[in-house]
C-alpha cells in the first residue's frame, strides 16, 4: 500500500541477478485512484518481451484489471495476499475524520510497533522493522488516507471470468490484514486458479523471499520463464 517499491528487496535478492524484476512505483505526494494508477502500470509494462504481473495486497484489484483486459505480453498472473473486493467490512467504519486521524498516527513513533505487529507479526527482524518504517515515511498521510478509501469501496470480481492467464495466489498462513475468505472469492469466480499457503504474515514477500521466490520460479517455469512485473 506505500507504493515505493522499497519493500520488494528481499524477493529480489531471493530471485536472483537471473529474474529480470521491474518494480512500478507509486507517488507518495500525489493522491491516484485505481483507475489512475491502472493507467501508470499500463504505461510501464513491457511491449516486446513475455511476463508476468505480480500484484501484492493494495495492487491485486490493479492487476487483475490489468489481466481482464490483457497486455499482449501477459503470459500469468500473480496475487499475494491481496483480494478483489474491499478484505475488511469494519474498514467502511473508518470515514472522514477518523480516517484521516488514523492515517496521521500512521507516522507517529508509537505506531511503530502495532504496524510491525499487524503486517510482519513473529517474523519482523531490524532490518525489516526499518525497511518498513522507511518506506511508510515516504508517503504522505493524503496519499494514504486516499488508497485507504479505495480499498474500502473496490470490487473488481466481475472483471474475474475474464482474466484467461494462468493465476497463482501466494497466502499467507498468519495475515492479520487479508482474511482466507479473499482468496475463496477470488477462487469461486476464476477457475483453476492456484492457491499456495506460505508461513508468514500479510508481509509474506519479506518475510519470506526464499519460499515465495521459489513458488514464483516454478510458476514461471510452468508458463516458460517470463519474468515478474511487480505494481
Amino acid at each position: 500500500m506505500d507504493g515505493t517499491g522499497d519493500l520488494f528487496e528481499p524477493l529480489k535478492e531471493a530471485m536472483g541477478a537471473h529474474a529480470e524484476i521491474d518494480v512500478v512505483r507509486y507517488s507518495g505526494t500525489e493522491p491516484q485512484g485505481y483507475g489512475e494508477l491502472e493507467r501508470l502500470v499500463r504505461a510501464r509494462l513491457p511491449d516486446a518481451q513475455p511476463f508476468v504481473l505480480l500484484g501484492e495486497s493494495f495492487s491485486g484489484p490493479l492487476a487483475i484489471s490489468i489481466a481482464a483486459e490483457p497486455p499482449p505480453g501477459l503470459r500469468g498472473l500473480i496475487l499475494c495476499c491481496s483480494f478483489a473486493r474491499s478484505p475488511k467490512p469494519g474498514l467502511a467504519l473508518l470515514r472522514g475524520g477518523l480516517l484521516e486521524l488514523s492515517m496521521k498516527l500512521l507516522h507517529a513513533p508509537m505506531m511503530a510497533a502495532p504496524m510491525r505487529h499487524m503486517l510482519l507479526g513473529r517474523f519482523a527482524d531490524p532490518r525489516l522493522a526499518a525497511m518498513l518504517q522507511g518506506s511508510l515515511r515516504k508517503v504522505s498521510g493524503a496519499v494514504m488516507t486516499h488508497r485507504m478509501k479505495e480499498v474500502q469501496r473496490v470490487n473488481v470480481v466481475d472483471k474475474l471470468p475474464r482474466v484467461r492467464v494462468p493465476t497463482l495466489y501466494l497466502q499467507a498462513m498468519h495475515d492479520r490484514v487479508v482474511p482466507a475468505r479473499a482468496a475463496q472469492v477470488i477462487q469461486r469466480a476464476l477457475d483453476g486458479l492456484r492457491i499456495v499457503q506460505l508461513e508468514g504474515p500479510h508481509g509474506l514477500l519479506q518475510t519470506a523471499p526464499a519460499a515465495t521466490a521459489r513458488a514464483i520460479d516454478n510458476f514461471c517455469r510452468e508458463l516458460g520463464h517470463p519474468e515478474p512485473a511487480t505494481p
